[in-house]
């Protein structure tokens, strides 16, 4: 970092007493602490006769702001008069500074009056008797006079900002001819301005709110002035009521009013039977549940609507695991991390870094399939502290874990919590609640049963056996539930540890969550290369993939016993045998095509969930399902199509593309037109799967839909039924057949081998119905023929993944 460009507050020589000073937009005081007890604010009786009173005109300072107490050699702070707390309150980290427990004051604490960083004031305590090694002060300012200015995780950056999610030269804040700021964003993870995403370049007006990564600038005349360095998270949820209706539209009511007040660095556990709402609550917290009424706040900020902003900052690990299991643990971690850092960082510190912190880098090389329930969890979590988060979210991180895994789980989140993370989960085991700060026990119907410390939980309920069980067995029934929420409410701890906490934030019109700004093609990239890997892991489904249509097709060779259905005889036994050989031709690739996509969405659904509320693109995410899936369907075509060339004799006709005249024609191969009948038709079975497996709920209901697929294909085929023989009665029926796959991959199948050529004359005017086959339409040998069933087999896969792409927007979170 540029040191010279970075300003701090200064304070004159110290005499023998502490001194305070308050900066309010550039305007300082300083004040000087010489008696047991001040008080500081505008009105000058209060303030009188110490003389820590502010001007009138300083409106963010309330009348009585705060007072000071001295208790042996140190001062405390207390908010307001120490009983009733001020308007604007006041924050230390974002910590709430009570009227009631007080601060203690040490050396260079910065105390922040309010949260708008727009008016808010700050409050510095310099101790001439502490140590002489003073410490910078964690305000800092950077001048933008007459110079460029560059804002980055890199060492070359005017004001280096420390954070993963922070590009190397992440924005450069120039002055226009105008004598403008303009602050032009050169980032992968965005630059918000007064909490709206930035478009190649915003010009600054006075008092410009600037959040990168997570950090918070606020800008002061020819300065900016770093307001949050967004390494203390609080949450504050204020009456959140969610309910929905039941098939009889009877209100069913999951979170009931439930206000909470969770400080920065708490390792907080909500608790509570089933049905209580401890998930649903989660998800409140996190922003993802939408809510009724009632708000939740990160830092004064309404999470829900300023997600995008806050996104980098927030870990989630759902219920579900959210890896991969055919890759390594350091494989998870690697590309996790490409999608998520910006492509200028050192992924591989990073992830060595991370493996560390969760204590694996012993099983850093072993497939995720193979490690233990806890290992598992681990690895979850580790993806998540990749960016390293301030908030985290786990939902059940210990379900399902002996009671040795689950205390080595709760000291990781412990640590993690130690380290200034602000931990929240749901759990059912209680044994080791006591590492958390603060317990959450919700009662059935999202009823707030109890708020506070978890070794007060039992003297709350009243459970002489001290057992956290007794407390559920106590919550069992409806007015129990009721009775004891309701004594919560009127009790001291809901004052001390929830109304005496929550900060009042003003009102704000909700906006829905920018979407964020994502390199297509380095994220098709990462994701391409994770795909191709996950494929190669799994040998036993990539050899089928690969052979069950060439062996099937082979197959054929040993029921047709030599015959060649195609040789240029006019035949009815060829005529016959030919139309059921491509119509094998055809369900050997439908097959294949199915059988590679229909659980490649809803088999990583979590996975993908989770990834798409951090930064994933829609079309980077389909486009890799594609392009891989793609590039197997070409080998896939090359093996069927080698079967059929080595195996069947070539027609006696080819597909003339162009006839300039009948001497220089130029002729489609059989092999090529083979090929890309094949390819096609793969791609148009890989598309229609993949639109099932994002319109299904789970791998059991992909599968189920396997035969629901394939019959119709078989039966509107025009091979066992002929649909253009069809005219009054089953019109229905042809219409159908348009509709499939089938009726134009055999329909290109049938115009390569010209199969009306094989239907000798005889037969087409047979009188006997058994020798009766008469020439079909679908297989008119033509190119024009041979295009239009190219094309409809292209227009399928266009429209599936069309309907895809839909189908997986309608899952987002935030629409």
């Amino acid at each position: 970092m540029n040191n010279n460009s970075v300003s701090t507050t200064i304070v004159g020589v110290l005499g023998n007493h502490p001194q305070i000073v308050l900066n309010n937009q550039g305007m300082t005081l300083t004040f000087e602490l010489k008696c047991p007890w001040h008080v500081l604010g505008r009105d000058p009786q209060q303030a009188a006769p110490e003389g820590l009173k502010v001007p009138e005109d300083w409106v963010v300072v309330s009348r009585c702001q705060a007072c000071f107490r001295k208790i042996g050699n140190d001062y405390y702070v207390y908010d307001g008069n120490g009983q009733i707390p001020s308007s604007n309150r006041l924050f230390i980290n974002n910590t709430l500074v009570t009227p009631k427990e007080g601060y203690r004051l040490q050396d260079h604490d910065e105390i922040k009056i309010g949260q708008n960083p727009r008016n808010w004031v700050t409050l510095t305590y310099f101790d001439p008797n502490a140590s002489k090694n003073p410490t910078i002060p964690k305000q800092r300012s950077l001048s933008l006079k007459n110079r460029s200015v560059m804002l980055g995780r890199g060492a070359e950056a005017n004001l280096e900002l420390d954070a993963p999610t922070v590009s190397r030269c992440h924005a450069i804040i120039d002055r226009n001819d105008k004598g403008k700021y303009v602050l032009t964003d050169k980032s992968t993870n965005g630059v918000f301005v007064n909490r709206q995403k930035v478009t190649n370049s915003i010009v600054l007006e006075p008092g410009a709110i600037v959040q990168i990564g997570p950090y918070t600038f606020v800008l002061q005349g020819d300065e900016l002035v770093l307001f949050d360095q967004g390494d203390n998270i609080r949450l504050d949820a204020i009456d959140i009521l969610r309910f929905v209706k039941n098939k009889n539209k009877q209100q069913i009511t999951l979170l009931n009013n439930i206000s909470l007040a969770i400080e920065p660095g708490q390792f907080v556990a909500l608790v509570g039977g089933s049905g209580a709402g401890k998930s649903t609550l989660l998800k409140a917290l996190l922003g993802i549940e939408p809510s009724n009424s009632g708000t939740v706040y990160l830092n004064g900020d309404n999470l829900r609507s300023n997600f995008n902003i806050y996104r980098t900052l927030i870990g989630y690990v759902p219920q579900h695991d959210i890896v991969h299991t055919n890759l390594r643990v350091r494989e998870v971690l690697y590309y996790a991390a490409k999608l998520r850092l910006p492509p200028d960082i050192d992924v591989n510190k990073i992830v060595e870094e991370t493996l560390e912190k969760v204590e694996l880098s012993e099983r850093q090389d072993t497939l995720v399939k193979n490690l233990s329930g806890g290992q598992l969890k681990r690895v979850s979590i580790g993806v998540e502290l990749l960016a390293d988060p301030k908030l985290f979210f786990l939902d059940e991180p210990t379900s399902g874990l002996d009671p040795g895994l689950d205390k080595k789980m709760m000291q990781l989140l412990r640590r993690l919590a130690d380290d200034g993370r602000t931990v929240i989960l749901v759990t059912h085991a209680t044994t080791n609640i006591t590492l958390c700060d603060r317990l959450v026990f919700l009662g059935r119907g999202g009823n707030l049963c109890y708020f506070g410390p978890p070794n007060d939980a039992t003297r709350f309920f009243q459970i002489n056996s001290g057992d956290f069980a007794d407390i559920y067995i106590k919550l069992e029934t409806p007015t129990s539930v009721e009775q004891e929420a309701t004594r919560f409410g009127q009790s001291p701890y809901y004052k001390e540890y929830i109304s005496d906490r929550l900060i009042e934030v003003k009102a704000e019109q909700p906006t829905a969550p920018q979407k964020v700004k994502r390199s297509l093609f380095q994220q098709l990239s990462i994701l391409t290369q994770r795909y191709i890997k996950l494929i190669q892991r799994d040998q036993v489904y990539l050899g089928l993939s690969l052979l069950t249509a060439p062996v099937g097709i082979g197959l054929i060779l040993l029921a047709i016993q030599g015959k060649t259905p195609w040789s240029g005889l006019a035949d009815i036994d060829n005529a016959s045998l030919a139309r059921k050989v491509l119509f094998v031709f055809t369900c050997a690739s439908l097959w294949v095509g199915f059988a590679s996509s229909l659980q490649e969405i809803v088999k990583e659904s979590a996975v993908y969930l989770r990834e798409r509320l951090v930064n994933l693109g829609l079309f980077a995410y389909l486009g890799s399902k594609v392009l891989t899936l793609g590039g197997l369907a070409a080998i896939q075509s090359l093996l069927i199509s080698l079967v059929i060339i080595l195996g069947f004799q070539s027609p006696a006709n080819s597909i003339a593309i162009s006839c300039a005249s009948p001497e220089s024609c130029i002729n489609i191969p059989w092999s090529l037109g083979v090929f890309i009948t094949t390819f096609l038709t793969i791609m148009a079975s890989i598309s229609l799967g993949l639109m099932v497996s994002a319109s299904v709920k789970n791998s059991t209901q992909a599968n189920s839909a396997l035969p629901l697929l394939l019959l119709p294909q078989i039966i509107f085929a025009g091979v066992l039924f002929e649909m253009d023989k069809i005219k009054d009665k089953l019109e229905v029926g042809e219409i159908i057949s348009w509709l499939m796959l089938s009726r134009w991959s055999v329909g290109g199948y049938g115009i390569l081998a010209d199969v009306n050529s094989i239907i000798p004359e005889t037969a087409k005017t047979a009188k006997n119905a058994k020798q009766l086959i008469s020439e079909s339409a679908m297989f008119s040998p033509s190119w024009n023929n041979l295009q239009l069933n190219w094309g409809i087999l292209l227009l399928h896969i266009i429209i599936a993944l069309g309907v895809t792409l839909w189908l997986q927007k309608r899952k987002d979170v935030f629409k």
